[in-house]
């Protein structure tokens, strides 16, 4: 049975199944392992992991702990009172309107940060000329319709990672500022930071950026020179301001002092450097790698408001969530129906209620016409329709991202 504790639980002859974090927040090469010594809980401690799953059929079990099933269930309570408090924001056109542009923006993007990071590697300062057009871009696409790009930008070649993540990064947090209210040219300043926060990994070994496996803990202190490098490459570059430098340096730090390079407290981290590292662990932990699979994006969520507690900003993510919905766009849902469906557009008002395109039924095993259907609307005009719940893909054995773009 696995069973979620607090590290302060933690002893000798305990099995643990999950760290409850991001697999880059912790310096061990297994996210499982059976506890041997108190050497090793202090190092698990030492970490700034908080909450650990244990496995009590490989190892010691806690009596008093909630199951993992008990706590997913209490979480996802917490996450739907929220939703009803948290409108999405408006939208200018539709989806279908919006994706041909979105798909060219999304491609130049890409083509750009790689010029970047081949540049950076050189030794080249950053021609900003060429960036804030793209940023400008971007951030005109999500005013017209955030579901586009950032759906688009959920499908990720393993090979192009490094480089649409940067993108992905950019598109969110650019989102994430407009949801929040932020001043327009402040928003352009977090794209350009969230554009050019991974710079700094042009430094990385690629056998070791691209490592199929856990990193040993000298590859580990490689990776978290990256934000420093970063910076220090951005500093060369003529009329960088101070919001992309911190974005840079800081996106890694954690609320509770755990985080890289600088261990900054709470008090200490910008607000935008908080959204950033938000965005930047969603965007990671949605993605598929080449040492592990992406999780969906409900379920991303899901792990950032549980890891809320000690890495993230509580409030920063509850914003992140009316900014996404907590059935962000790319999501595959079950309808009460029995139909299968993916998200396709947020509800301006009711996050429980987005537009899902309907293309599975579950009841005959079998795909249907792809339909869409505004869960918002009453049966009869296009609605009268339910999630039940956010659904894996795998367990479907269908890929809801093929029907995300049809038009």
């Amino acid at each position: 049975m696995i069973k979620k504790i607090d590290v302060r639980q933690i002893k000798v002859g305990m099995f643990i199944h999950d760290f409850s974090c991001h697999w880059m927040d912790h310096p061990f090469l297994r996210n499982q392992l059976l506890v041997s010594s108190d050497e090793e809980i202090a190092k698990i401690k030492a970490s700034g992991i908080h909450e650990v799953y244990i496995d009590t059929d490989k190892g010691l079990d806690d009596k008093d702990a909630p199951t993992a099933q008990e706590a997913s269930s209490a979480l996802e309570k917490e996450i739907l009172d929220l939703a009803q408090h948290q409108p999405a924001s408006p939208m200018r056109v539709s989806l279908a309107e919006e994706l041909t542009r979105a798909n060219k923006i999304k491609d130049q993007a890409h083509q750009l940060v790689r010029t970047v990071m081949h540049d950076a590697r050189l030794g080249k300062a950053i021609e900003l000329d060429q960036v804030e057009p793209v940023v400008q871009d971007i951030t005109e696409s999500i005013l017209r319709n955030p579901g586009a790009l950032i759906g688009l930008l959920r499908i990720k070649n393993k090979d192009d990672y490094t480089f649409l993540h940067s993108v992905s990064v950019c598109t969110l947090l650019v989102a994430f500022c407009r949801s929040a209210g932020m001043d327009p040219a402040l928003t352009r300043q977090a794209g350009l930071g969230g554009l050019l926060h991974d710079t700094g990994k042009a430094l990385v070994p690629d056998e070791v950026l691209n490592k199929p496996g856990r990193l040993t803990e000298e590859e580990f202190e490689l990776i978290k020179k990256h934000p420093k490098d970063g910076y220090d490459i951005l500093l060369k570059s003529p009329g960088v301001g101070d919001i992309p430098l911190d974005i840079t340096l800081h996106h890694h730090e954690r609320m509770d002092g755990s985080g890289y390079p600088d261990k900054l407290p709470a008090g200490q981290i910008t607000t935008l450097a908080q959204m950033a590292a938000i965005v930047d662990v969603y965007d990671a932990i949605t993605a598929d790698r080449c040492y592990h699979k992406g999780m969906s994006a409900a379920e991303a969520l899901r792990k950032i408001y549980e890891w809320s507690k000690f890495h993230f900003n509580p409030l920063q993510v509850q914003s992140f969530m009316r900014c996404v919905g907590i059935y962000p766009v790319g999501t595959l849902v079950l309808l009460e129906s029995g139909r299968l469906g993916v998200v396709i557009e947020p509800h301006e008002t009711n996050l429980l209620a987005p537009k899902v395109r309907i293309f599975f039924s579950t009841k005959s095993n079998t795909y249907i016409k792809p339909q869409d259907v505004d869960l918002s609307k009453p049966l009869g005009l296009g609605g009268g329709d339910k999630i039940l719940s956010h659904e894996a893909p795998e367990k479907w054995r269908v890929d809801p991202m093929k029907f995300f773009s049809l038009t």
